[in-house]
Parts: structure tokens; sequence; C-alpha cells
């Protein structure tokens, strides 16, 4: 039996245009050290990252419901170009005043609307036969930035300062615009009359387990996408770059040569080993003492994320009805930022009270624990996959 096309031109231009916005974004793993600069303490820095995070949050549900009632297309066009606005902006902070914190807001809505929209229109035009696998092709494009970003950001960093930083983000910013104003709308829905609403998305029983594990998982991922570079600065271990290249790197093998091995043996079966995975990983940076460690912890954290997102993913994509497809991504992706809210403020406080290896070692535990609430809980949505060989199915982010 012939497979359903995965590599269509719409996945092409959508996937292009995910990558290219989220490498402008993940310069931004450098931000810690532009703020450190102008004065900011780790408590500091983890409440500037809430901040948008708040901005963000706060958007999803008409977000959500834009995203469903009115189409894709608008949503992009007005947040692909407040996206570059707000990169813009950041050429204009020179303290830790009030209109930090303003462009720090608007730069959370714009990111937050960008990556919500665009990772919609990837699991609309994934055939539904190969939902897992072809979510699992797109995160590469959230991946690759990762990895990218981090290395990007050191060279530029190296041979400039943060206003090259920031005007490099910029113009990928405008590239990944341009892309996605060539994207049609994807929707099957749009404007059939029906009122999306986004709490009626968003609570239905077989998702409260995934928002649970998603949450905390988005809480300790802070650990590493807020207080990576203030780590290496202070410890003088490793790099950036090296880190989120490794991290990245391993998880985009395991997406492009592996992403069929969740729908062969089990998504459950492969999740828990992948969350596992990242809990180790932060035990083996919480005893770094070479940048070697810091490659390891890289790539068991990548293992882990490269098989976790996607499935959450796919798992949230699969529960809920297509009508209400943005509302329910909309929290979904809202979760990360929820995650930076909380993670920030809690993480940096750990950090000052008791050091880098307290903080990683308590975000591993969190994590250990919530995946055996996550597990307990999620059992009574549990259904025997029944993947074939000619129609596999497996995963997608920021991330």
């Amino acid at each position: 039996m012939e497979q359903d096309r995965l590599l269509t031109p719409a996945f092409i231009a959508v996937f292009a245009a995910n990558l290219i916005n989220g490498l402008s974004f993940f310069l931004f793993v450098h931000l810690p050290g532009f703020l450190s600069d102008l004065g900011a303490s780790e408590t500091q820095i983890g409440f500037l990252f809430s901040v948008s995070a708040i901005a963000a949050v706060a958007i999803r549900p008409w977000l959500g419901e834009a995203i469903d009632e009115r189409g894709r297309r608008p949503v992009i066009v007005v947040a692909g170009l407040l996206n570059i606005v707000a990169v813009l902006l950041y050429l204009t902070v020179t303290s830790l005043g009030p209109w930090l914190y303003v462009v720090r807001i608007i730069h959370g809505i714009a990111i937050g609307a960008t990556f919500t929209v665009l990772i919609t229109i990837g699991a609309d035009v994934i055939p539904e036969s190969r939902r897992t696998e072809g979510l699992a092709l797109f995160g590469v494009s959230g991946l690759l930035p990762i990895a990218l970003g981090g290395l990007l950001g050191d060279f530029i960093l190296n041979l400039g300062d943060f206003e090259a930083l920031f005007l490099t983000s910029a113009v990928l910013a405008v590239v990944a615009y341009v892309l996605a104003l060539s994207l049609g709308e994807s929707a099957n829905n749009v404007g059939d009359g029906e009122r999306a609403r986004f709490i009626d998305a968003i609570r239905q029983p077989s998702l409260l387990p995934l928002w649970w594990i998603a949450g905390v998982f988005s809480l300790v991922l802070t650990g590493y996408f807020t207080f990576m570079r203030t780590f290496v600065d202070t410890t003088g271990i490793g790099s950036v770059g090296l880190f989120f290249a490794f991290y990245a790197g391993t998880a985009i093998v395991v997406r492009v040569l592996f992403a069929k091995l969740p729908a062969r043996i089990g998504e459950k079966r492969v999740l828990l080993p992948a969350l596992g995975a990242l809990v180790v990983g932060f035990v083996v940076l919480a005893r770094a003492s070479s940048s070697i460690d810091v490659a390891l912890a890289g790539v068991l954290s990548g293992i882990g994320h490269g098989y976790a997102f996607p499935i959450l993913f796919a798992f949230t994509v699969t529960r809920t009805p297509e009508a209400v497809r943005g509302s329910s991504l909309a929290f979904f992706t809202a979760l990360f930022d929820i995650g930076v809210l909380f993670g920030g403020p809690i993480l940096g406080a750990i950090i000052e009270g008791a050091g880098y290896p307290a903080m990683f070692l308590s975000a591993g535990a969190l994590l250990a624990v919530a995946t055996i609430i996550y597990y307990m809980w999620d059992r009574r949505w549990d259904v025997p996959s029944a993947p074939t060989e000619p129609d596999p199915v497996r995963p997608a982010a920021s991330t």
C-alpha cells in the first residue's frame, strides 16, 4: 500500500519558515549575557524572561480562537511583522528600566504567536497516517535553530557585540516573514460558522495528563534555555554553543534516523526512557567539571527532547478535534511560556541560594516525579498502537 506523501510543497515551506523564525529567536539564548552586562542578577534575569512569558500566555486564548475562526494566514501576517519590530527594539535598550520590560512583553507576544501558528500549520499539512513521523521531521525545523543559534551567537559575539546579534536576529525574522507569507490557508474549518472556545478545547479529560507532563517538561527546560549562558560564564565549563550543538544535534539524529521507532514499539514505551534521559542529563550537568561533561549532558538531553516533545505534540493533535486544533496547540505552546514564567524565578532563586548543581539536580528530581504521576494518570487513555509498516505514525518547536 502506498504511503501518503509527506514532503509536499506546503510542508517544505512551513518547515523553512519555522526553521528561520526559530533561528532568529534562539540567538536570544545569549540574552542573559546582555542582561548581565546591564547589571541584572540571576533572579532579575529569570524575572525578565518571565515577563515575556506572561505576555505570551496572556494572548493565547485570543490567539487560539483567532487561528481557528479567522484562519492561520491572517494571524501569521500580523504576528510575523510584530516579531520583526520586537527584535529591532532591543537596539534601543540601554538599561534595566521600564522600556526593557516593554520590549520583552512585545517580543513575548510576537514569538508566542508566530511559533503557535507555524506549528499549527505544520500539523495541518501532515497526513494523519504519518502524523508522528511527520511531526518528528517537522520538529527538526525547531531543533536546528537550537543547535545553530548557540553557535551562531558565539560566532557573532566573538566578532562583534550584542547590537550585531540583534541585527542578525532581525534579518532572520524578515526572511522568516517572507517565507511565511508564501503559505496559504491550511485549515478546512475556517469560515464554517462555528465559534471555537479556547476553554472547551483545553479542558478535555484526555488532555489533562498531557498538560501536566508538558508543563513540568517546559519548566525544567528553563534550566537550560535561561541559565546555560550564565552557568558557562560563572563556572568557565564548556560553552553555550557546545551544549546546544550536542543537544539539538542528537535530537535531530534521533528524529531523522529513528523517527519510526515510537510507531513500531509504542509511543508510551519510548516516552518513558526519553524523559529518563533528560533526568540523567540534568544529573550529569550538576556534576560537570569539563567540556566533555557538558557535551554528554547535551547528548542525553537531546535524546530526551528528541522523542519527548514530538510524542507529546502528536498525542495532543490526536486527542483534539480538528475544529479546535488551533486553540489546543495554542495552549500546548503556552505551557512552554508558563514553564519559563515559573521556572525562571524558581530556578534562578535556587541558583542564588545553593548554586548551579542544586538547581540542575532539583530540575531532574522534579521531572522524575512528574513522569511517575503522568504515567499513573494517563493509563486510562492508553490505546494499543496498531501501526503498519506502510503507514507508520511519528512527531514536534521551538522548540
